[in-house]
C-alpha cells in the first residue's frame, strides 16, 4: 500500500515564496509510483492540504490528519521545508515528535542550534571549526558604531541572527552605515548578529546520511554578481554556481571531511548543507549551516545530486525510507 508524504512548505518568514518553490520542486522528484505526495501549507494558525488550487482542507493538528468527504487521511511521514519559523528552528519537529509522525529533517535541538547562527557558529567553534569574528545584540540592545569598529573592523556583514535567504543582509563598508543597517535587520527578527567579512571563495557543500551510508555531495563554487550573495544572486540568477568547485583534490576532501563531522557533532538528519568561505592559505571557515536546505529545481542540492551522478529520486526515497523503516 502507498504511504502518504505530506512535504510541509509555508511558514511566518519572509522565506515563504521560497519554501512554496522548495515544495513543488521536491513534489517533482519524490516517487509517484511508491508515495502519494500532498502539499501541506502552514501559515500561522492556517494549516490546510491543497488537493488542487480550487480545493484546500483544513488540517486536524490533533493528529496531522484531514477529512475528506467523511473519509479520513493520515500522514505517514512529513517533509519540511519550511525555510525559517516553524519549520527551520525545532518548533515542528517538536510538533512532529509529540504526533509520532517521523520527518526528514534534524531533531528539536540540531535545527533550533542550527537556526540560530550565532550560537550555532561559537558551539562549532569550540570543535576547532573556524569560523568569523562575530557579536550578536537582541532587542533592546544596543552597540556603539566604534564597538563595532573595533572589535569586528570592516567591511561586516550585519544581518539578522536568525532567518536566511538574505533577507535584511547588509554589507557595511563604514561607521555611519552601521545603525541603518541594525535596523533593517531588526526589522526581520529579534537578533542581530554582526560578522566580520571574510575575504575569498564562497562554497557550498550538501550531506545527508542514512542508518547504512553517508553520502556527501560534490562541492559547489558560489560566485555573485553582486556585492555578497544576496537574494537577487540566489533567486534572479545574478551568480555563476559551479559544481564541483574550481578547488583541488584535497581541499574537496577536507571540506567534505569537516562537513561530514559537523553534521555528526550536530547529530544532523536528513539533507543539510554546509556554506563555508575559503580565505588564503586554503583556510576553511563556516558560513552556516543549512538543515532545511533550499530544494527548487535550480537549488544547489539538486545541483549536485546531478554532478554526483545520482537520481534525485532515489536520494527522496533514501531519506523517507530511512525515518518509515
Amino acid at each position: 500500500m502507498k504511504k502518504n508524504i505530506a512535504i510541509v512548505a509555508g511558514g511566518d518568514s519572509s522565506e515563504l515564496e521560497v519554501s512554496l518553490k522548495s515544495a513543488s520542486g521536491l513534489n517533482s522528484f519524490m516517487d509517484k509510483e511508491r508515495y502519494n505526495i500532498f502539499i501541506v501549507t502552514i501559515v500561522g494558525k492556517i494549516w490546510q492540504v491543497e488537493l488542487s488550487d480550487n480545493e484546500k482542507i483544513a488540517i486536524d493538528k490533533n493528529d496531522f490528519s484531514f477529512t475528506r468527504h467523511g473519509v479520513k487521511t493520515a500522514f505517514d511521514f512529513a517533509y519540511i521545508t519550511i525555510h525559517g519559523t516553524p519549520g527551520e528552528n525545532g518548533i515542528l519537529q517538536g510538533y512532529f515528535e509529540l504526533t509520532g509522525i517521523p520527518y526528514s529533517c534534524c531533531g528539536v535541538l540540531a535545527a533550533a542550534l542550527t537556526f540560530n547562527k550565532f550560537t550555532c557558529n561559537t558551539y562549532l567553534k569550540g570543535f576547532g571549526v573556524k569560523v568569523a569574528e562575530s557579536l550578536v545584540i537582541r532587542s533592546g540592545q544596543s552597540v556603539s558604531d566604534e564597538e563595532v569598529a573595533e572589535k569586528i573592523g570592516f567591511p561586516c556583514f550585519i544581518k539578522p541572527n536568525v532567518g536566511g535567504s538574505s533577507f535584511g543582509v547588509t554589507k557595511v563598508k563604514s561607521i555611519e552605515q552601521v545603525q541603518p543597517a541594525i535596523k533593517k535587520a531588526f526589522a526581520e527578527g529579534a537578533e542581530v548578529m554582526i560578522e566580520a567579512f571574510l575575504a575569498g571563495t564562497e562554497i557550498t557543500c550538501g550531506i545527508y546520511k542514512t542508518k547504512t551510508k553517508a553520502q556527501v555531495f560534490p562541492v559547489t563554487e558560489v560566485v555573485s554578481e553582486n556585492e555578497f550573495f544576496d537574494f537577487d544572486a540566489k533567486y534572479k540568477g545574478q551568480v555563476q554556481e559551479i559544481t564541483p568547485a574550481r578547488i583541488d583534490a584535497s581541499l574537496t576532501d577536507r571540506v567534505q571531511k569537516l562537513s561530514s563531522a559537523i553534521y555528526d557533532i550536530l547529530g544532523c538528519k536528513g539533507i543539510v548543507r554546509i556554506d563555508y568561505i575559503i580565505s588564503e592559505g586554503d583556510i576553511i571557515n563556516l558560513l552556516e549551516v543549512n538543515t532545511t536546505p533550499g530544494m527548487t529545481t535550480t537549488s544547489f542540492i539538486p545541483q549536485q545530486v546531478a554532478a554526483a551522478g545520482l537520481d534525485i529520486k532515489d536520494v527522496m526515497t533514501d531519506i523517507i525510507e530511512n525515518e518509515l523503516n
